[in-house]
Order: structure tokens, then sequence, then C-alpha cells
């Protein structure tokens, strides 16, 4: 598994396991998910993806629940997680309305809140999950960087940001951004045209890209695009899976899939899409297939 350095402190695997369904398992107790990890580990998969809101803020507790039980796993993963989404469920559901909180006391307790559910000492990356449309980009900044010069946080990056926004919250920090977390796929495929790719491209970003199998609409859509995704499936031994991973990695810009499955043979196979060589000819088949029309 190639690995991505995305801070002089952290480099993170090429494929990326998501945790935002492990609370939706019919079975979370510690033994069944340290088979999840120890199976990408297997696989070189060593950087793990986490939110507090996943799973109505119960995922990390999830996750930490395992680390007690193995303290020998913390050191072989790099952990990443995301905070400023406010719902009205769990730990928060005395609230009114959803939304999202950047400022310093949230961001502070959040983090203070993931490690301990986590059961770990620090993050490796801290991610701003959703634009704020109130977040004051100094206070937001200053928290962030705060953070890391304290030790808690590794790195630190965003989620779902445009490159307006990415822009404004850097002009107020000393630290580096180091990643965008956005909706990349061949269910979703403006990022390749609509600036997002270009910028961070452009600045040597590394993208992390949440639903890249279309929220598993890829995997049964009866299309033209699902069609030419099982040709090339057959063509490499493999299944559409792998075919739409390769279709993010042979871009040239840096994309990280980020995979959530509970399915432990899907996860021993999470890796296949390494081995998938496309050709330019390939892609563009798929990526007209997504579009539904030749490229002009």
């Amino acid at each position: 598994m190639n690995r991505v350095k995305l801070a002089d402190n952290l480099e993170v695997s090429q494929l990326i396991y998501g945790m935002w369904r492990i609370g939706d398992d019919t079975d979370t107790s510690a033994g069944h998910v340290e088979r999840k990890i120890q199976t990408c580990l297997d696989q070189g998969i060593t950087t793990f993806d986490q939110a507090d809101i996943y799973g109505g803020y119960t995922a990390e507790a999830i996750l930490g629940a395992v680390l007690k039980k193995n303290t020998a796993l913390r050191d072989k993963m790099e952990i990443v997680t995301k905070c400023d989404i406010v719902a009205p469920v769990g730990r928060y559901s005395d609230k009114r309305v959803k939304y999202y909180d950047t400022s310093a006391k949230h961001i502070q307790f959040s983090v203070d809140q993931s490690l301990t559910d986590m059961a770990i000492e620090h993050i490796d990356l801290l991610l701003i999950h959703r634009p704020d449309p109130l977040m004051d980009h100094n206070e937001t900044g200053k928290a962030l960087d705060s953070l890391v010069s304290s030790g808690k946080v590794g790195a630190v990056g965003v989620s779902n940001f445009r490159p307006w926004d990415w822009k404004l919250l850097q002009s107020a920090m000393s630290t580096q951004l180091v990643t965008n977390q956005i909706e990349i796929s061949l269910a979703e495929i403006s990022p390749f045209t609509n600036g997002d790719l270009a910028f961070h491209q452009q600045h040597n970003h590394a993208m992390m890209a949440w639903s890249p199998l279309g929220g598993g609409s890829l995997m049964t859509a009866d299309s033209e695009l699902g069609k030419r995704m099982d040709q090339i499936a057959t063509e490499f031994n493999t299944d559409r899976a792998a075919v739409a991973i390769a279709f993010l990695l042979h871009h040239p810009s840096i994309i990280l899939p980020v995979l959530g499955t509970n399915n432990l043979d899907r996860i021993a196979a999470i890796s296949q899409a390494t081995k998938v060589p496309l050709t330019r000819e390939s892609w563009y088949e798929l990526y007209e297939a997504a579009l539904g029309n030749e490229v002009p």
C-alpha cells in the first residue's frame, strides 16, 4: 500500500477505512471491530476515518472500546476525526435544530470528548466537518493552531470546503491545512471540473474522497456506466468497487478514497483497487458513461 505524506509528522495510507457505519453493524463488540481493523492493517490500510457525529455520537466510543482492549493497536494506526456538526441526537438531544459550531469553545470541547471516547492521547488529523456560515475565521484558525501546538492534534484540515472557504480559514492560521475531504466518485464527478480538484492539485494538497462508491449506488447501477465497470472488472478479475476506486486513484491529483463497509470479506478486498491499471482511454470511457454523453 502506498503511503502519502500530509505533513512533516503525518503519513497516511493511500486507501482509508471509513468508520461512519461502524455503529450500524449488528455486532459492535470490541472483538468484531478489532477484526475489521486488523483486516485493514493486513492490507497496509493504516488510516481510519471517524467523526464525533458518526453513529449519533457513538462511533468514536466503539473504536475506543477496541483501543482499550488492545492498546498495541494505537501505534499501528493514524486516526482522523472531525467536529463542528451539532445535531439533536445523543449528547446534543436537547438542541432544537441541527447546526454548525466552529467556535473555539466548541472545537476544544469536541476534541477533548473525542480523545476520551477513543481512549487516545492525541488525534493524528482533525478536520472541520462542514463549512459554517457563522465561522469567525480568526477564532477558528487560532483554536486549530492552539490544538496543534498543544499536541492534542497532529495536523488539521477541513471537509466539504470549497476553495474560498479553505483560503479564508488558512489566512488566519500559522499551521498549514493539509487536506480537504469532499465527495468525489463516478456518481459525483463535478469536482473534476468545478475547480475543487484544480485548486488543490495546484497547491499539491491531498484530497480525501468520501462516498467513493456513490453510497453504494455504483455497485447496483443498471446503466451504461455499470456495464462498462463490469467489463473492466472482468478484464482484471475484480469487482466494480475496485474499478470505481481505481478511477479516482488514476487522477494526477492526490486522491485518498475513504471506504466504509461492515462486511469483513469486502474489507479484505479493498486493496484490489490498487491493482487495476486504467489507461487514459478506459478512464474516459468511465467518465463519459458517468456524464451520460460524449465529452465536447
